[in-house]
């Protein structure tokens, strides 16, 4: 049969055989990418977190996906750092944490990543000194209350965005940096934003998707600086997932708990400089990128102003 085909090929015009070649060359550089797909998200195995160090730096711990990363360590038989603004707050994940995982050592590390960030910092560093830390989950940020043009972003607001989302986890992580590259091992995953990757454009929350757009090329440049050094570094891209930040109370297939994202999380950590861990998120990734430009940006701008329309009539209500 092969010889067949082979043979009405040659009796074609060279146009044909042209576009035979470039289709079948497609196909497979398709098939191979499926392939790929289904090894890194079901058959790859995961690393051995323990191997970076016995302690984790994770910020913003008490909610969301940082909680679940916490939990998520401390299973692995990580210990934790868990470094949040609310003492209280820390206090209580900290409990939850040992009643399930009662080996796990804890210490907290109380920092405003909106105030007084220097100080915060310092006692970062007085924490982890002489700890075998490993790895660095830089969850802390913070998103708008709504969505909003960036005209009606108040000062408090773009100046909590730039400093918690961009310089926090830039200072963070020079602060806890230097640990990894004296013992050349490490592992740092930045949390950052289908916002700013998946999506061309997120209007009406513009600089808190820059602020992620920020962390996804810092995050590909400290790979490449350090990657030699035996620490690696990573962005994750998450799109919708439960949590207090994304207004979702419940979860779904395509918009996964706190929990269930962390656990993706924790496979992936130690691979790819760019990865979206939980599988239907790469799914609808891959579907985004057959759309032209023009659509998602149009659907975009519409699912938007209707956040902003019911965020608007939220705080009238709330002046009444």
């Amino acid at each position: 049969m092969a010889g067949c085909l082979l043979h009405q090929l040659k009796s074609q015009p060279s146009w044909v055989i042209f576009l035979f070649a470039i289709g079948s060359f497609t196909l497979l550089r398709t098939l191979l990418g499926v392939l790929i797909w289904v090894y890194i998200n079901f058959l790859r195995p995961p690393k051995n977190l323990k191997k970076y160090g016995s302690w984790a730096v994770v910020t913003g711990p008490t909610d969301g996906i940082g909680k679940g990363f916490a939990f998520q360590l401390a299973r692995k038989g990580v210990n934790l750092i868990l470094v949040g603004r609310n003492p209280d707050k820390l206090k209580d994940v900290c409990d939850q944490i040992k009643s399930k995982n009662s080996n796990t050592q804890i210490k907290t590390v109380v920092v405003d990543f909106s105030g007084d960030l220097d100080e915060g910092v310092k006692r970062v560093k007085e924490a982890i000194e002489g700890l075998d830390v490993g790895i660095l989950i830089n969850n802390v940020g913070v998103s708008y209350p709504y969505a909003r043009y960036f005209h009606e972003v108040d000062e408090q607001l773009l100046n909590n965005l730039i400093k918690v989302n961009v310089e926090g986890t830039s200072k963070i992580t020079h602060a806890v940096l230097p640990t990894m590259v004296k013992k050349r091992k490490g592992a740092i995953v930045n949390i950052g934003s289908g916002a700013a990757i998946v999506i061309p454009s997120d209007p009406l929350y513009s600089v808190y998707a820059a602020t992620k757009a920020y962390i996804d090329q810092f995050s590909r440049c400290l790979y490449v600086e350090y990657k030699n050094m035996g620490i690696d570094v990573q962005c994750q891209v998450p799109l919708y997932v439960a949590t207090k930040m994304a207004s979702i109370k419940r979860s779904s297939f395509f918009v996964p708990s706190t929990d269930g994202y962390a656990k993706a999380g924790i496979r992936h950590i130690g691979y790819e400089p760019r990865c979206t861990p939980y599988w239907p998120h790469s799914f609808l990734w891959g579907i985004a990128s057959c759309v032209p430009e023009i659509f998602i940006d149009a659907w975009r701008l519409r699912f938007c102003l209707g956040i902003r329309k019911r965020g608007q009539l939220k705080d009238s209500r709330k002046k009444e």
